[in-house]
């Protein structure tokens, strides 16, 4: 595990700013977004378990963290817009997003848009593009997930996790959970959860890493090959063994190493394309989405 160093600044986006922390280094860099309910925090117990040459950012998105005075909307299409913006402003050429959860809609919609410097996507828990089984009566309740410490433990001990967190971790989420302002908190359950992009995540045209927590109650595996899988060509799922939907928190070490299994890949592949130099005008585009070249140029 690396000493993590990060740098604190401030994002400039539509009415606000967003924080966040970066590690400058190599790239691709790795864009992390994170869950309902959560912050940059979420990703450091990952971050540190990577490369320390490795570029990262990690940030709140508006309402939460230390971005809960950033005004609306706070749908997955302004989300994905804020997270275009944090790219700009870094000046990343090519990087990597890694998304869980919440985090993981932005991502598909983010990518979807085939934004220059894309190489590829790890979707961590993912919320799938659209709806599954959801209810008036479910959007209802879970808007009384984090209502105040009891309701944030219950969600913890019967639906987020596969097992006890840390009293770090546990006391993270505790602070993370309660920290949203009320129109962030509510956003995802009466109007981001029931978004459907299916039309969308379609377009996706880079390789996607789904990591799946083997007992994930929120975003089962078997969801996701039946509702994520068939709808994104380029995506292959990945069970993450023993853990619930908190996988950052709960394995982090497994999110990490499957992270820089899966960036050793795409940079293997720009090696080969490199090597392979088609000449004829059009073989470039009709190679498979994972040899698309994944070079910083």
């Amino acid at each position: 595990m690396t000493t993590y160093t990060p740098i604190g600044r401030y994002f400039n986006v539509k009415n606000g700013r967003i924080y966040g922390h970066v590690r400058e280094g190599d790239g691709p860099a790795l864009v992390f977004l994170h869950y309902w309910g959560g912050s940059h925090r979420t990703w450091r117990p990952v971050i540190e378990r990577l490369s320390p040459a490795r570029a990262s950012v990690c940030y709140d998105h508006r309402g939460w963290g230390e971005s809960t005075r950033v005004p609306g909307p706070y749908g997955i299409e302004q989300l994905a817009d804020d997270a275009e913006r944090v790219i700009h402003e870094l000046g990343y050429s090519a990087y990597v997003v890694v998304g869980h959860s919440m985090g993981g809609k932005v991502a598909q919609v983010l990518a979807s848009r085939r934004p220059a410097g894309l190489k590829g996507v790890v979707l961590v828990a993912p919320a799938p593009p659209a709806p599954v089984g959801v209810t008036p009566e479910f959007q209802e309740a879970l808007g009384h997930a984090y209502d105040n410490d009891e309701t944030i433990d219950r969600s913890i001990d019967l639906v987020l996790t596969n097992g006890e967190l840390s009293a770090e971790a546990r006391r993270q989420v505790h602070e993370d959970s309660s920290r949203a302002g009320e129109a962030a908190r509510m956003a995802w359950p009466r109007q981001a959860l029931v978004e459907d992009f299916t039309d969308r995540v379609g377009a996706i045209d880079v390789p996607v890493l789904v990591l799946a927590g083997s007992d994930d109650k929120v975003d089962p595996p078997q969801i996701l090959r039946e509702h994520l899988l068939p709808l994104i060509t380029t995506a292959a799922l990945t069970e993450l063994d023993g853990t619930g939907h908190l996988s950052p928190l709960e394995v982090p070490d497994q999110v990490a190493s499957h992270i820089s299994a899966f960036v050793a890949r795409l940079q293997h592949l720009a090696v080969l394309g490199r090597a392979a130099s088609p000449t004829r005008r059009g073989a470039s585009a009709r190679r498979c989405p994972a040899e698309r070249e994944i070079t910083n140029d």
